[in-house]
């Protein structure tokens, strides 16, 4: 009895030492958070007493706030009062404005209309691709930039803007007369079908309405006849988790774990089920994924993935699997925090660099080989967390020439087929567009008009080698080496046109749909052709391959 009391009082005092020690610790860190704000007000008290120019205060703590949450990871992010329509429309999709996007060239003095959008404002008042905005309600816009033009099309909905624009071939600047409107952003920008019996859904961001627009997609596909599905999440950088968690609930059962979320406070771990019968129960799906499918997307093709209820199809996805919470702050401010990583049905987490161990040199480094963890799918698949999901069935990405890239860099594609449809009020449909000889010969006398040159990297080096070897004095011993490489190594734009002739007319025509059929025409044009769309309709027309893979 006594050795029993002597233990209970031992236990006892231990537990109330280590309590101490917990109350101690936390107690330093409250002083160590004080210390530092402390450190920070007088600092920057004196710094705008003393400092030997005006400074700008407000300008000057945001600038404090965006270092200090950026050494955490890119997804917590102060908003300031004047950046709440931003907010805001990244969480709705929606803003009051015009509804276009606008853009600089570096060679112009103006912002210019690169696209309206199809049904807002812009599109009905009649503005055009290269369309230069030279005033907004009598205010010059020259030399000023996107942001700033941005601010002065964006207003309250029924406000009237009046634009004044230079537009090529007019000899005067033309005045529009516009009424703001709210603009609501799609994410499903089109469906449609493939062909008798499968259905196409390009998916393009998780906002509050997302699941209505997939949902209404699939319900006018299955009218039509879809018995098998492609949804394209390639290129969705993801949004509101609970819209993932819906959009996964037509697919997978009443009672299925889509995701939970484990962060530094319990309040932070949930589980998110699905809560209602499927729409699609037992429909063949293929989802599409690339590098730049993150986060809700990723829930969503992991969750199908890892049920074995879809096949996914194209390039490893980007590996975002942090959750950010917003919360509000004083004087109409928001902040978005990371609180938490979520987890995919097969209890793995996809988050693919890592924030909480940077490098050295600050960098961020991928998680290690040896971290990366196994785990299994329902049916027994292997599947492995640590970098996004890994596609069923891989597609490798196209690699772009040097005279693509120049021609992009440069704009090129833009301005021909602007200049192109001052004189072609229209083209072919996207289902029938194709860039004919006489369309690329009249494209390729164009860039000759402008005087289209670029170098090659391979060129570059060579210039630098022939400066180092003068520099060392070896030239004259190789001159003769050095001619030959150069003769092999010379490009020719004409022969490269040729040769890269396939890869310039797919961005060619892409061009060419945006300005005549907006982005639907755009998506409608690429159908045709896509290597990871008529990949997910082969797997989907052999059923045999389709449960291999998910067996």
């Amino acid at each position: 009895m006594k050795r029993r009391t002597c233990a209970i009082i031992l236990i006892s005092g231990l537990v109330v030492v280590a309590l101490g020690a917990l109350s101690l610790k936390e107690d330093d860190k409250r002083f160590q958070i004080s210390k530092g704000l402390n450190i920070f007000a007088t600092l920057f008290r004196d710094v705008n007493t003393f400092y030997v120019d005006e400074m700008d205060p407000e300008k000057m703590v945001q600038t404090g706030i965006d270092a200090m949450l950026r050494s955490l990871d890119p997804y917590t992010v102060y908003y300031p009062e004047s950046k709440m329509e931003e907010f805001n429309m990244m969480t709705t999709g929606e803003y009051a404005g015009i509804g276009a996007i606008i853009g600089m060239r570096p060679d112009k003095e103006y912002v210019i209309i690169r696209e309206p959008y199809e049904g807002t404002p812009s599109h009905k008042a009649g503005l055009l691709p290269g369309d230069a905005i030279l005033e907004i309600d009598g205010e010059s816009m020259k030399g000023k930039n996107t942001e700033f033009v941005s601010s002065r099309l964006k207003g309250k909905p029924g406000e009237e803007v009046v634009l004044k624009i230079a537009r090529a071939g007019e000899k005067k600047p033309l005045e529009k007369h516009l009424k703001r409107e709210v603009v609501q952003m799609p994410c499903v920008p089109y469906y449609g079908m493939l062909n008798n019996e499968i259905g196409y859904i390009c998916f393009t961001g998780f906002i509050d309405k997302s699941a209505e627009e997939v949902r209404t997609a699939i319900m006018e596909l299955r009218g039509k006849g879809m018995r098998s599905l492609v949804l394209d999440l390639r290129g969705n950088g993801g949004g509101l988790l609970d819209q993932a968690v819906e959009i996964a609930n037509y697919f997978l059962p009443r009672g299925s774990l889509v995701v939970s979320t484990k962060g530094k406070m319990k309040q932070w771990d949930k589980e998110y089920y699905a809560t209602k019968n499927p729409l699609l129960p037992d429909m063949k799906v293929a989802v599409l994924i690339d590098r730049g499918s993150a986060s809700a997307s990723e829930i969503l093709s992991g969750s199908l993935q890892d049920y074995d209820r879809a096949v996914i199809v194209g390039e490893r996805s980007f590996g975002k699997g942090l959750v950010q919470t917003t919360r509000d702050l004083v004087y109409n401010t928001k902040l978005k925090v990371t609180t938490a990583k979520y987890y995919i049905p097969s209890g793995r987490c996809i988050q693919a660099l890592d924030y909480s161990h940077r490098n050295p040199d600050g960098s961020v480094g991928t998680i290690p080989d040896s971290l990366i963890t196994a785990f299994t799918t329902k049916a027994g698949r292997t599947v492995y967390d640590g970098g996004g999901i890994m596609p069923d069935i891989k597609i490798i990405p196209d690699t772009m020439a040097k005279v693509t890239q120049e021609l992009l860099i440069k704009d090129l594609f833009f301005d021909f087929v602007n200049e192109y449809a001052l004189t072609h009020p229209t083209v072919e449909s996207p289902s029938t567009f194709a860039v004919t000889e006489e369309l690329y010969t009249t494209f390729k006398n164009f860039l000759k008009e402008r005087n289209f040159e670029y170098e090659t990297a391979t060129q570059v080096m060579l210039d630098k080698l022939v400066k180092i070897a003068r520099e060392e004095k070896y030239y004259d011993q190789i001159a003769g080496n050095i001619d030959a490489l150069k003769a092999n190594v010379e490009h020719s734009i004409d022969r490269d046109l040729e040769v890269f002739r396939d890869e310039i007319s797919e961005l060619l025509a892409d061009q060419f749909m945006g300005r005549y059929y907006l982005q639907a025409g755009v998506i409608e044009y690429h159908v045709r052709f896509d290597k990871a769309i008529k990949r997910a309709v082969e797997v989907l027309e052999n059923t045999g391959e389709y449960e291999e893979i998910l067996r």
